[in-house]
C-alpha cells in the first residue's frame, strides 16, 4: 500500500529533480552522451536485465538475462508449488476425516467395515505422500529462487558501485569516437512562441513552467506502471494503487497543461477558414470568439471551485482500498481554469494589438 504523503510529494519531488537534472546536462558541453543519473536509472528500472549495461555499450550486460530467467522461471515455480501444496493439504485432510469412520465402522462390525478401513488408510498414507512431495517441491524452487535473487542482488550491488567508473569510460569512448569521425551537426531552430504583452509576461512564465512542471508527470507515469507490470508478473506481487494513482494524476496534469497548449497553441482545432486568413484576419476572428472562450472557462472556474470547496470541506476520499484524497484533484480543476484564464486574457490583449495595429 503506498503512503498517501508518498504519492503527492512525488508529484512535487519528481518533476523538481528532474528539472535540476536536465538543466544541468544541458548545460554541459558534452550534454547527450552517457550520464549518471540515466545509468542509475537503468539499474533502478531495468537493472535485473542488464539496460544499465546496454545503455553503457557494456556486453557484461548479457549476465543479468539468465540470472533473471531463473528468477522468473522460479516464480512460475512457486506459483505452481503452491496450488499443488493446497491440492494435496486438502485431499489429505479429506482422507484423514475418513479414517475415524472407518474405524468407528470397524468397531461396529459393520459388514465390509475392514476393506473400507484399508482402503481409508491407503488413501491416507498417499496423501501425505503426495503432501509431503508437494511441500518439498515447493521449498525446492523457493531455494532455487533465493539463491538465483541473491545472486542478482549482488550483481546489481556490485555494478551500483562500478558505474560512476563505468560512465566516465563509456563517455571518454563516444569522445574519442567522435573526435575521430567528425560528425556533422544541424541545428534545427525552434518553433518561436509569440511573444505576450509586457502587462503578461508573468502571466506567460507562470504557465509556461507549469505546464513544463507537470510534463514531467508522464515520465513518472511510465516508471509506475513499469514497476506495476514488474511486480505482477514477476514477482507475483500486484498492487493496489498504480492504475488509480495514475489516472488521478493524468486528471490532475490535464487541468494543469490546458493553459500551456494554449500558449503554444498545441491544442486540437477544428480548422476550415482560419489559416486562410492573413494574420490580422486571425487576429480579429479570435477576438470575435474569445466570448466562448471566456463563458466556457468561467463556467469551470466558478463550478470547479465549488466541487474543490465541497470536497475540502469533507475531507473527501476515494472508495478504494486505497482511501486517496480526491480533494487535490479537484482543486486542479479551478486551478487550471484560473491559468487558462490568465492565458486566455493574455492572448485577447495580443489579438487586440495585432488586429488594431499596435505592436507590444
Amino acid at each position: 500500500m503506498l503512503p498517501h504523503w508518498l504519492y503527492w510529494s512525488s508529484l512535487v519531488l519528481f518533476p523538481l529533480v528532474a528539472v535540476f537534472l536536465v538543466h544541468r546536462e544541458r548545460a554541459q558541453r558534452d550534454a547527450g552522451r552517457p550520464n549518471l543519473f540515466l545509468a542509475y536509472l537503468f539499474l533502478v528500472t531495468a537493472g535485473f536485465l542488464g539496460m544499465h549495461r546496454f545503455y553503457l555499450k557494456s556486453r557484461w550486460g548479457f549476465i543479468f538475462i539468465p540470472l533473471f530467467i531463473a528468477v522468473l522461471w522460479t516464480s512460475a515455480q512457486v506459483r505452481d508449488g503452491r496450488e499443488a501444496v493446497s491440492l494435496a493439504r486438502s485431499q489429505s485432510e479429506h482422507a484423514e476425516r475418513l479414517l475415524p469412520r472407518a474405524k468407528a465402522d470397524v468397531a461396529a462390525s459393520k459388514e465390509g467395515a475392514a476393506d473400507r478401513l484399508a482402503k481409508a488408510e491407503a488413501d491416507a498414507t498417499v496423501a501425505r505422500d503426495n503432501l509431503s512431495a508437494a511441500a518439498h517441491g515447493l521449498e525446492r524452487a523457493n531455494s532455487i529462487g533465493r539463491i538465483a535473487g541473491l545472486l542478482l542482488g549482488l550483481a546489481l550491488a556490485g555494478d551500483a558501485l562500478l558505474i560512476p567508473g563505468l560512465v566516465r569510460r563509456a563517455r571518454t569512448r563516444e569522445i574519442e569516437r567522435a573526435a575521430a569521425d567528425h560528425p556533422l551537426v544541424v541545428d534545427v531552430p525552434a518553433t518561436p512562441v509569440k511573444q505576450p504583452l509586457a502587462l503578461f509576461q508573468p502571466v506567460d512564465w507562470l504557465v509556461r513552467v507549469t505546464g513544463e512542471f507537470v510534463a514531467y508527470w508522464s515520465v513518472l507515469a511510465v516508471v509506475a506502471y513499469y514497476y506495476e507490470v514488474v511486480a505482477r508478473f514477476v514477482f507475483n506481487s500486484p498492487t493496489n494503487w498504480v492504475h488509480e494513482s495514475m489516472f488521478l494524476m493524468f486528471g490532475i496534469q490535464y487541468m494543469l497543461a490546458g493553459a500551456y497548449a494554449y500558449r503554444d497553441e498545441t491544442h486540437v482545432r477544428v480548422d476550415i477558414v482560419y489559416s486562410h486568413l492573413s494574420e490580422r484576419g486571425r487576429a480579429v476572428c479570435d477576438i470575435i470568439t474569445s466570448a466562448f472562450f471566456f463563458l466556457f472557462t468561467g463556467t469551470m472556474l466558478v463550478t470547479g471551485w465549488r466541487f474543490a470547496s465541497d470536497a475540502t470541506a469533507v475531507g473527501e476520499r476515494s472508495f478504494t482500498e486505497w482511501g486517496i484524497q480526491y480533494w487535490p484533484v479537484k482543486l486542479a480543476i479551478p486551478v487550471g481554469a484560473a491559468l487558462l484564464l490568465l492565458q486566455g486574457l493574455s492572448r485577447l490583449m495580443r489579438d487586440i494589438a495585432t488586429a488594431f495595429g499596435r505592436v507590444g
